[in-house]
């Protein structure tokens, strides 16, 4: 059985961290750069060392993309052998007015690179018509 202290530090540790989580600081990240490029959406991801068919998978979830990466690459020498491996993931939000059917990703030299065109956005304010009933006889 073990127990957990809670620190508080006061001034300069005013924080419980007991329930605070490191992992997603320590795990590994997938460095991301996007821009637009006129009526086209560009996200650029970092991935040297992965089988973009096997390892590599890509969803729309909403208004974003999800970028989910498994990574089994190992380096061998004559004195010692080196892994790297592990999965991660990475949520890219779109931008308003993305046309699902152009989203296309493409994997050259250890760069993924998904594109889609970007038309107008439809309105999201609109006016609701009230219907009025009939008034009640007395």
């Amino acid at each position: 059985m073990s127990t957990v202290t809670k620190f508080r530090g006061g001034t300069l540790a005013p924080f419980d961290w007991t329930n605070l989580s490191w992992l997603p600081m320590l795990a590994p990240s997938i460095r991301v750069e996007d821009y637009l490029d006129g009526d086209r959406y560009v996200v650029r991801a970092e991935l040297p060392g992965v089988d973009p068919a096997k390892d590599v998978r890509i969803t729309r979830t909403g208004e974003n993309l999800r970028l989910d990466v498994v990574r089994r690459e190992s380096h061998a020498d004559k004195v010692h052998s080196e892994f790297h491996y592990g999965s991660f993931s990475r949520l890219i939000p779109l931008p308003a007015g993305v046309k699902e059917e152009t989203i296309a990703a493409r994997y050259a030299d250890g760069i993924l690179e998904i594109t889609a065109t970007v038309g107008a956005t439809e309105p999201t304010a609109r006016e609701i018509p009230i219907t009025v009933a009939p008034a009640a006889e007395k």
